[in-house]
């Protein structure tokens, strides 16, 4: 049987309305730098499907269309350009290597996978265009990540730091609301299943981020965290930083990566810190913290590591319980020397563990002052060792020299960590200047928003 060959060799682009169908035995080549126009069109492949790796394919009109066929679709670039809300719907898995392109519209998976293999990624999602799922089908992505810093991959919505190689890692992106959530049985529409080839001891940061239509009915000042090892059982991890007006949810100290999601925070966690302090004595460090608020708290395990990614418990304490005033704690780490990083996990009843921030003393050669990260994306931390108490103001000035952000705090004698929210700031050059010991301590530095 000879085989049927159509191919388009057009300079510029071409466009195809109605139905495009390529019939088994058939090939339909898109050729080099040219673009393929599908105005209220279906694409139904049942032979061979090619297009050059400069060639873009864009699904535009004002009706819905979708993608189907018995054999496979690669695509090089994919342009999502429908107006009206309308949707282009998958009915068979698909893969891009390169970019999709949202301009308009919404691409539903509709229970089939959109394959990015290891070099495609999103690009211009927005409220009123982007990825939708409700019937199921995830977005895939793998790659390598060693030590990654904010890293966004295949721009997907999800945020990595590590110290950690986390050596190959698939992430699938799905928008079906996840049941048995504790409390609200119910999530954003919008999870993550991250599948590193390392998974453990990460003291990983992870932030996720989410669109207003998949609140799916929750209240957005109340979203946290939630994490799933098995996929049927959640548990409430909580948060580090949020901001409703960025749409993200942030948490640091993770442990390990598995199935992440959103939804509203109905079961308190057992602690909320809201201090923690080193003290440099004379043969020991003093660690200080309090909390805000206890429900069903076990006990306080300190930990230290000399490299802030392995941590070693050296110490533990009993918790309040159930407590809603202040509680003070302290512990002295007599072993301790030169430079060495602490955190303190409280362990719940029903064994969680919450973890304050990492603090980083060191005895030997303290920095009197110490800022990151340096550009910075989100959250500045500052570093300040005190000889007293004393109370301190930061203030950011802009470039050109208009105060944009004033903040105070309490600082405490010895080694105290503060953090500035940057992630409402415009990326550029900023100045920091932060004052303390009365005034008499200042330091000025330049930081860059990026």
């Amino acid at each position: 049987m000879k085989r049927k060959l159509m191919s388009l060799l057009l300079l510029s682009s071409y466009t195809i309305s109605a139905q495009l169908t390529i019939t088994p035995g058939a090939q339909f080549s898109i050729l080099s730098d040219t673009k393929l126009t599908l105005q209220n069109t279906d694409l139904i492949n049942n032979g061979n499907f090619l297009a050059a790796t400069t060639s873009p394919v864009s699904f535009t009109g004002n009706a819905s269309s979708f993608i189907g066929g018995d054999q496979a679709i690669l695509f090089f670039k994919l342009e999502i350009n429908k107006t009206g809300n309308q949707t282009v719907s998958l009915q068979k898995t698909i893969s891009v290597v390169s970019n999709v392109f949202f301009t308009s519209g919404f691409l539903n998976l509709n229970g089939f996978d959109l394959d990015l293999e290891t070099t495609g990624r999103l690009a211009g999602e927005q409220e009123n265009s982007r990825v939708v799922g409700s019937n199921g089908g995830n977005v895939i992505f793998s790659t390598n990540l060693d030590m990654p810093t904010n890293f966004n991959p295949a721009n997907l919505g999800i945020f990595i730091t590590s110290g950690q190689n986390l050596g190959n890692v698939t992430i699938r992106r799905g928008h079906q609301s996840q049941p048995n959530i504790p409390g609200s049985g119910r999530s954003v529409l919008r999870y993550y299943d991250i599948l590193p080839g390392n998974n453990t001891d990460l003291n990983a940061t992870l932030r996720l981020n989410y669109f207003d239509g998949e609140l799916n009915g929750i209240e957005e000042s109340s979203l946290v965290l939630f994490k799933s090892n098995d996929g049927a059982n959640w548990l409430n991890q909580g948060f580090t930083s949020k901001d409703p007006n960025a749409n993200f949810v942030e948490r640091t100290g993770i442990g390990s990566f598995s199935k992440w999601t959103l939804s509203n925070d109905n079961n308190p966690l057992p602690v909320r810190f809201i201090l923690f302090n080193a003290i440099c004595q004379s043969n020991n460090v003093l660690l200080t913290w309090k909390t805000a608020q206890e429900q069903n708290s076990g006990h306080f395990n300190i930990e230290r590591s000399v490299d802030a990614i392995n941590w070693t418990v050296i110490g533990n304490l009993p918790a309040a319980g159930n407590s809603n005033i202040e509680t003070s704690y302290s512990f002295s780490d007599n072993s301790s020397s030169g430079r060495v990083f602490y955190r303190i996990a409280e362990i719940g009843i029903d064994g969680r563990a919450h973890y304050t921030g990492i603090l980083l003393s060191n005895c030997s050669s303290p920095d009197v002052f110490r800022v990151w990260p340096n550009p910075v994306r989100d959250i500045l931390s500052i570093n300040i060792v005190a000889n007293s108490q004393s109370n301190a103001m930061i203030k950011i000035f802009d470039s050109k020299g208009s105060l944009v952000k004033i903040q105070r705090a309490t600082i405490l004698q010895g080694i105290n960590q503060l953090s500035v929210g940057m992630q409402s700031m415009a990326n550029g050059v900023y100045s920091l200047s932060i004052y303390w010991n009365n005034g008499q301590s200042k330091k000025t530095m330049q930081i860059l928003k990026q």
